[in-house]
């Protein structure tokens, strides 16, 4: 109860952070008084810096001591720049010079509102992709390889992911800690069992075919992420963050505008709210290419979601690595033809195929039995199918907890009418595998429904394994998929 408000300085610096605290009241400023990190600034360079790590605090007159001295005993500066005052203006001082005098009307009225033209031309889908199924033990070792989908380790271990030792679920998981966890889980407060999932969601590829399916499982795979760790579905927020192109061309502004249709949908119908966010717009660089012509790249469409999830009880958190062998692997959710935008059209330079969508209503009954099973107790493991889909995840979870693993893929491809080369690489929404002890089989069947198949059984082997109506289409020892992964990071 030390303060009454605080904001940010992001995008503008004080500027923003000031002026939107101040719209209701007015407020004065002393740009002379805010450390710099720099000597030789201007007050006009002071007023707009967009310098890191700064929050401007609204703290009442008497209780500014109590502030300071808590700052201090974290080691944070504190620093009185200003005050709000009743005039309804922004007035800016500088070594006791008013620099600036602006009415809070002007400021967040005055300027006119921005008409611009947004135009979605959808493109049309092309033929559905034919998978290969003689040669998914090279796509998944290549897919397993690619950057979206390889090990980051080194960048994870180049920064302090440990602060304050609260973590529960880390980055990186399994029996040698390098895994890849769907989400980290930390206990803010240690004497408490609540936790926090953070998590993320990412598809610039279907963005290409169609933004609003891409923006719609950006959502579903942050908030499927976020689930598969031990998050309760109905206590889930989102951020998003737009990093997109010139959006002052029709086209491009349209793209963004069928995105935000999209977050506005999923955030309804998952009930998970959006808390914050930013975007990045005008993503474009132009240069000279040989021969005089000039030239513009434009980054995609691309929308990144952020999750934050409640977690009752951490000590009931699941990571995604094998744990015994004798348990049961099932494939929870449904696999479609959705083979556009996928790990697998990349690797093989291929186009074609329905972009991956999301039923949300389905998706979200779905989250809620899944997080009764997690927390009755009954799954050992579970990993979400994102990037590379089945393939990818099931090598992962082998690979991470060191067992072996085989699966049987007849049942998935009879009831869900699938090639098994489909079942394996496409990227649909909603999916997961579980690892079930024998024992408590039934009841996560009655838990979940209809919406999940047994498909394989944890071994003591060093090979995944992958069969369907007799015929092995992937056999492969875990340190080889392994090596696959975490080799194009592997610096040192």
């Amino acid at each position: 109860g030390l303060y009454n408000a605080v904001t940010d300085c992001g995008a503008g610096g004080f500027s923003s952070a000031v002026g939107e605290m101040g719209e209701e009241i007015g407020a004065e400023v002393w740009l002379d008084k805010a450390p710099l990190k720099y000597e030789g600034l201007s007050y006009t360079e002071i007023w707009i810096s967009e310098a890191q790590e700064r929050m401007v605090f609204a703290v009442p007159e008497e209780k500014w001591q109590r502030f300071e001295e808590l700052c201090a005993s974290e080691s944070v500066e504190a620093t009185v720049i200003g005050k709000f005052v009743p005039t309804g203006n922004l007035v800016l001082k500088y070594q006791e010079q008013v620099v600036a005098d602006l009415a809070m009307s002007f400021m967040h009225d005055g300027r006119p509102d921005v008409v611009r033209k947004a135009v979605y031309q959808p493109v049309e889908e092309s033929a559905e992709v034919c998978v290969d199924a003689n040669d998914c033990e090279s796509t998944l070792k290549a897919i397993l390889g690619s950057l979206n989908v390889a090990s980051k380790h080194w960048v994870i271990r180049q920064y302090d992911h440990e602060v304050l030792g609260g973590s529960v679920v880390k980055p990186l998981v399994g029996v040698m800690r390098d895994g890849p966890s769907d989400a980290a889980v930390v206990r803010p407060r240690l004497e408490s069992r609540r936790g926090l999932a953070i998590s993320c969601g990412m598809n610039p590829c279907f963005g290409d075919i169609d933004p609003y399916h891409m923006a719609a499982s950006s959502i579903d795979e942050a908030i499927r992420n976020c689930v598969a760790v031990g998050s309760d579905p109905d206590r889930i927020a989102i951020l998003d963050n737009f990093c997109w192109g010139y959006t002052d061309r029709p086209e491009t502004l349209g793209a963004l505008v069928r995105a935000a249709i999209a977050c506005q949908d999923m955030a309804l119908t998952y009930k998970t709210p959006f808390i914050s966010g930013k975007d990045s717009l005008n993503n474009e660089f132009s240069y000279t290419a040989a021969g005089g012509e000039r030239k513009t790249i434009s980054i995609p469409a691309t929308l990144l979601i952020s999750a934050m999830g409640q977690v009752p009880d951490v000590g009931k958190c699941v990571t995604m690595d094998l744990k015994r062998p004798g348990n049961v692997v099932y494939l929870v959710g449904k696999t479609f033809d959705e083979m556009g935008g996928s790990h697998w059209n990349l690797v093989n330079e291929s186009t074609g195929g329905a972009v991956p969508k999301v039923d949300a209503a389905r998706n979200r009954g779905l989250y809620l039995n899944l997080h009764k099973a997690i927390s009755g107790g009954l799954v050992r493991s579970c990993h979400d199918l994102s990037e590379g889909g089945l393939a990818v995840a099931a090598a992962e979870m082998a690979f991470a907890g060191g067992f072996g693993l085989q699966l049987e893929l007849d049942s998935v491809c009879a009831r869900d009418q699938l090639d098994a080369g489909v079942v394996l690489f496409s990227e649909s929404n909603g999916r997961l595998l579980c690892e079930i002890e024998a024992g408590k089989v039934s009841e996560f069947e009655s838990v979940i429904g209809d919406d999940c198949c047994q498909i394989g059984v944890v071994n003591e082997g060093d090979e995944l394994a992958v069969l369907c109506n007799g015929d092995k289409l992937i056999c492969s020892r875990l340190d080889e998929l392994k090596s696959a992964w975490q080799s194009p990071l592997n610096w040192s």
